[in-house]
């Protein structure tokens, strides 16, 4: 862990201790939680080291064997112990569940580097040697060069890292653009160039595109059983590609579309059966060339793991249903700074169903957004979660049917963003200069750029149902934007005229005195344009009548209504009763006993 990194646990350490006793996220524990681990009782246990021997049998803990060996024997039900120490391997693919685990509480780590020699100067302040273990990769067929190129240049999309004493470096396009912080790689000579001098420095070198790899396909003299693995502990980091994957029916290629399975509009009964119930436990996934993990299967655990430092995505679930995802940190997603790949830092894709994601925190991710639910899901549950430093903090696209409640969002570029979707209720969030967004376009499943993806989530006419109740909506000084956008495209206009909202009460908006911009922006109208942008409450229900009756606007400021936004401390400094009831549905998610209040924060002692 390099100093950076460590000075952010602390950070983040403080934020748990301080936010804990009222915060509708739990205050924690988030992220892996140090434990000693007890050797689980299975049909076979195999004690892995970085010294064991490929020959031992393992079975002991005073011989062991090594954990290729050991992954290669394992059957469904067996475990895998791992002593403490670095392993650089990967590659580890099997079709069983087996239990991954540490010994007690020693720290096993994964590595996808090795360590080049050889190194010979290349000029002023550059060294090169000879590497032979590359993984170069193109962008998706649906990435836009034209517009891209400028800011996205294509060696920034082969799966390669290089690490100089743990720092990640970014990618040059040539051996005159190598710095101190850059490396670049001829890959018809196979070569690696950096911009310090090596001998001097511990310089890694990615060798693995991924670490554990569970398929579907038959391995190691065994067909797939179909159960998920248990992977726990572990720290997995510098990889190309992916740390982790999870196979469905087929096998992707980089090169390859990950998210083609199921390929249009399918029954999940059909799918997400290849590895049912995989737990994935107080894990330390990082530097990913590509994503942290692809899961797929059904009823997967994801609890209590820290996604950090990855490309495009750090947590991606496909094709799935009944997914628990619950107390982990995501963060640091698109450290490439890739543009035009619409990168998130947790992905739930393509008909995934009934994902419970609960209690995490999406933070700092200044180049990507937070959680993207996207191609046709259904009846997502994203509650308690504190979302914060995200383009998007969560967003939900061509999908149908989801609660978003109990949730801080703060300081996003937006703060829930519903395109092109229906019912998505969204009741006791709290919002912090950062708006609510719900959108719709003409985009059907003619002439898309993405073919099938439309056909999976409400058409054009259907993408409505959608309610905003009993919200908290803080602006800041500095916050000048719509407060709440209900829009859509200028093309729809006369042709949908019923609003995508059927029901928008109960909120509270808080705007300083000293607010230019408009509370809000509203949309379908008959007005020219379709569109108004009232700028009070009161002008809002003027333009749209029958919404907000019971909703308030208050004149203030952060300061003036939560304890302590410089602290993160967003719980109102006293409770804002609420006017409209939240649904006991809703209160059993968010885990209160009552409600009564507007936001994310209940009255004390009601939670």
């Amino acid at each position: 862990m390099g100093p950076q990194l460590r000075a952010h646990s602390l950070a983040l350490t403080v934020f748990v201790s301080a936010t804990s006793a009222l915060a509708a996220p739990s205050g924690g524990p988030y992220g892996p939680v140090d434990t000693s681990y007890a050797v689980p009782k299975a049909p076979h246990v195999y004690y892995v080291a970085p010294s064991g021997k490929p020959e031992a049998a393992g079975t002991t803990l005073a011989a062991p064997t090594t954990i290729e060996a050991a992954i290669a024997k394992a059957a469904s039900g067996d475990a895998v112990i791992l002593r403490g120490g670095v392993y650089r391997t990967g590659g580890l693919t099997f079709n069983q569940k087996i239990i991954l685990q540490p010994y007690g509480r020693e720290h096993p780590v994964l590595k996808g580097t090795e360590i080049p020699t050889g190194w010979q100067s290349a000029g002023s302040n550059l060294w090169k040697t000879t590497w032979t273990k590359l993984f170069p990769a193109t962008p998706m067929a649906w990435w836009r060069r034209d517009r891209e190129e400028a800011k996205t240049p294509l060696h920034r999309f082969n799966n390669d890292m290089v690490f100089v004493d743990g720092e990640f470096l970014q990618s040059a396009g040539s051996p005159a653009e190598v710095n101190a912080h850059t490396y670049y790689i001829d890959y018809a000579a196979k070569e690696v160039f950096i911009g310090v001098d090596p001998a001097a420095h511990t310089v890694e070198v990615t060798a693995h595109d991924g670490a554990l790899i569970r398929t579907s396909q038959p391995v190691n003299g065994k067909v797939n059983d179909h159960k998920g693995p248990i992977i726990r502990g572990l720290t997995i980091t510098q990889y190309a590609r992916r740390c982790l994957e999870v196979e469905g029916k087929k096998q992707f290629g980089p090169n390859d579309e990950p998210t083609d399975e199921p390929v249009g509009k399918a029954d999940p009964s059909t799918y997400g059966k290849e590895a049912v119930g995989t737990v994935l436990e107080n894990l330390t996934i990082t530097y990913c060339s590509r994503v942290g993990g692809w899961f797929r299967g059904d009823k997967m655990v994801i609890r209590n793991n820290l996604f950090s430092d990855t490309s495009t995505e750090g947590l991606y679930v496909i094709g799935s249903s009944d997914a628990v995802i619950e107390r982990n940190i995501v963060r640091h997603n698109n450290i490439e700074q890739l543009t035009g790949y619409f990168p998130a830092a947790v992905k739930i894709f393509n008909q995934t169903y009934r994902t419970i994601f609960r209690d995490n925190l999406l933070i700092d991710n200044p180049y990507s957004n937070g959680i993207w639910f996207d191609v046709g899901n259904r009846n997502a549950v994203f509650a308690n979660n504190y979302v914060a430093g995200n383009q998007v903090g969560m967003f939900f696209e061509i999908s149908r049917g989801a609660t978003v409640a109990g949730n801080v969002f703060a300081n996003n570029g937006t703060g829930t963003r519903v395109l092109n979707s229906a019912d998505v209720h969204v009741f006791n969030n709290t919002y912090i200069d950062n708006p609510a967004i719900f959108e719709r376009t003409e985009r059907s499943n003619i002439g898309d750029h993405f073919a099938w993806h439309p056909t999976t989530g409400p058409d054009v006419a259907e993408r409505e149902g959608h309610m905003f109740v009993n919200n908290l909506v803080v602006a800041s000084e500095t916050y000048q934007g719509p407060q709440l956008r209900v829009e859509q495209a200028a093309v729809l206009c006369g042709k949908l005229t019923k609003s995508p909202l059927t029901e928008v009460d109960g909120n509270v908006y808080v705007r300083p005195a000293t607010a230019s911009g408009p509370l809000a922006l509203w949309s379908p109208l008959a007005v020219p344009g379709c569109a108004a942008q009232p700028a009070s409450l009161d002008q809002l229900r003027q333009t749209v009548p029958g919404i907000e009756a019971n909703s308030r606007q208050i004149e203030g400021t952060a300061r003036d209504i939560l304890k302590s936004p410089e602290m993160l401390r967003f719980e109102p400094k006293q409770a804002i009763k609420a006017a409209v009831a939240t649904p006991p549905a809703v209160l059993k998610l968010i885990g209160w006993k009552k409600g009564g209040t507007v936001g994310a924060y209940p009255a004390t002692g009601k939670k």
